[in-house]
């Protein structure tokens, strides 16, 4: 089982948006959730700078850019949560039990990836962790998931990817894995048509349904 991070493991998503949402707000003008959710499940540098210049254009008080970073993060680590999404704890600790190996592969950078999952006290049930570092291609390619299953010694067409977004299914599926999407609130509208099942939370997933995937 491969699990991504952001929006799988931890509901980091909506406090990313919501951050910016609200740095928008304090500088008079509107973010919307549709024009957010688009670059979900992908990584592009320089991210910061684009929504600051998207600021910059549509306001005319806008905050400067080291003023907009520092604003943005305070919000986000203020409204971020403590705990994982709903049934992955329970998940990860059935998935052990059964011997199943586990991995993370994320496009977020390590800085960010590793500590979040230290802090959620979740690191004893991984046996790898792959982030945006690890590779040269982020999602949509497939590296990440690939490198996740070399590095567990899994075969990618026995394994299975849980994933948030139309990107993230995409890399799996071109990884060769089955998938499992679960959309939060940012993501419903991604089209996950090609995922192999599609449920609301973690805590619907038992090993012996994951299991039949694979059969």
């Amino acid at each position: 089982m491969i699990f991504d991070f952001d929006g799988v493991i931890l509901d980091s998503e909506t406090p990313e948006f919501e951050s910016h949402r609200q740095v928008f707000a304090q500088c008079g003008v509107e973010l919307t959730r549709d024009e957010w959710c688009g670059q979900i499940g992908t990584w592009t540098e320089g991210l910061g700078d684009r929504w600051h210049a998207t600021l910059c254009e549509r306001s005319s008080r806008p905050l400067d850019r080291e003023a907009f970073e520092r604003e943005q993060r305070r919000i986000c680590q203020e409204i971020v949560p403590r705990e994982p999404m709903r049934g992955i704890r329970e998940l990860l600790q059935a998935l052990a039990e059964a011997g199943v190996p586990r991995a993370i592969a994320s496009s977020g950078p390590a800085r960010w990836v590793v500590p979040g999952i230290e802090q959620l006290e979740l690191t004893s049930f991984f046996g790898a962790i792959v982030t945006g570092d690890d590779v040269v291609n982020r999602k949509p390619s497939p590296e990440s998931y690939l490198e996740a299953a070399r590095r567990l010694g899994a075969d990618p067409t026995r394994s299975i990817a849980v994933e948030d977004s139309a990107p993230g299914v995409a890399a799996a599926r071109a990884a060769g894995m089955k998938t499992v999407a679960i959309p939060h609130p940012l993501t419903e509208r991604h089209d996950l048509s090609a995922a192999d099942l599609r449920v609301s939370h973690a805590g619907e997933l038992t090993v012996a349904r994951l299991a039949t995937l694979l059969a």
